[in-house]
C-alpha cells in the first residue's frame, strides 16, 4: 500500500520568524497523526531554521526548487548539494516556475536528474492550463510533460508526481475528486508505459490545486490519489493539520 503524503508548499510567503512560528504551531498536532507522511516546503531562507524546529519530529522538510548545476557562477541559484544537507524533498516543475520563469521540459528534466544525483526526492509537478483543458487536450499535454520531464531517467523509485491543473492553482476552483482521480489514473498508466506496471503501482501521485480542509477528503478518498500538494491552506496550521488528519483517516480505513 502506498503511504499517503501531504506536502505544504508555502511559496513566497513567511519571513524566517513567521516560518519558525508556523511550523512550531503545527509540530505537536502533526506528530500525533500517524499513517501519513508530512512535508513542509518553506522558502529557501527558512530551511535551516525550520529544520531545527522539526528536529526529532515526524515532519519532513522540502525545498521549492533547485538549479541543475552543482556549483558555479550562477548568482542567486541554489544547488542540489546545498539542499541535500538541509532537506529530503524538492518540488520541481511547478506551474508557476513554468509560467513565470520559462522552465521547459528540458530544464525540468535536468533538475530531476540533479536532484536524484544528490539523493533528494523530487516532487514533479505536471498539469494542463485552462485553455488546454477546455480544448480537450489535457491528456495530450500531461503525456508530453511526463515524456519530456523523465526522458532518459532510468530510476524513478524516489520520484513523486503531483498533478496540479493550472486552472485550479490558487483560484479556489478545484477539480472534482472524480476528475482528479481519472487524470491521475491516466498518469499512472503512462508511468507503466514508460517504466513498468510495478513501478506505476508503487509510485505516489498527489493532487494539488485549491486543496483545503473542506475538500481534502473528496480527493484523498479516491483510490488513485495518494495525498495532496497543498498551497495556501498549508499557511494555516489548523487547516494543514485537518488535511493531514483526513489523509490518515482514509489510510486507516483502506
Amino acid at each position: 500500500m502506498r503511504l499517503p503524503l501531504i506536502a505544504g508548499n508555502w511559496k513566497m510567503n513567511t519571513t524566517v520568524g513567521e516560518a519558525v512560528g508556523l511550523v512550531g504551531e503545527m509540530r505537536q498536532g502533526l506528530d500525533e497523526v500517524t499513517g501519513v507522511e508530512k512535508v513542509v516546503c518553506p522558502p529557501f531562507i527558512s530551511l535551516a531554521a525550520v529544520k531545527e524546529v522539526i528536529k526529532g519530529s515526524s515532519i519532513k522538510l522540502g525545498a521549492q526548487n533547485l538549479y541543475f548545476e552543482e556549483k558555479g557562477a550562477y548568482t542567486g541559484e541554489i544547488s542540489p548539494p546545498m539542499l541535500a544537507d538541509l532537506c529530503e524533498f524538492v518540488i520541481i516543475g511547478h506551474s508557476e516556475r513554468r509560467q513565470y520563469f520559462g522552465e521547459t521540459g528540458e530544464i525540468v528534466n535536468k533538475k530531476i536528474r540533479a536532484a536524484l544525483r544528490a539523493r533528494l526526492k523530487p516532487i514533479l509537478c505536471i498539469g494542463e492550463r485552462l485553455e488546454e483543458n477546455e480544448a480537450g487536450r489535457a491528456e495530450e499535454v500531461i503525456a508530453e510533460q511526463l515524456r519530456s520531464s523523465l526522458s532518459g531517467i532510468d530510476s524513478v523509485d524516489s520520484l513523486i508526481i503531483a498533478y496540479e491543473p493550472v486552472w485550479a492553482i490558487g483560484t479556489g476552483r478545484a477539480a472534482t475528486g472524480g476528475q482528479a482521480n481519472n487524470t491521475i489514473g491516466f498518469i499512472r498508466h503512462n508511468i507503466a508505459q514508460l517504466y513498468s506496471g510495478d513501478i506505476a503501482q508503487g509510485m505516489r501521485i498527489l493532487y494539488g490545486g485549491s486543496v483545503n480542509a473542506a475538500n481534502a477528503a473528496e480527493f484523498i478518498n479516491q483510490l488513485e490519489i495518494d495525498g495532496a500538494l497543498v498551497g495556501g491552506a498549508s499557511l494555516e496550521a489548523s487547516e494543514f493539520l485537518s488535511i493531514v488528519k483526513r489523509a490518515s483517516e482514509v489510510n486507516r480505513a483502506r
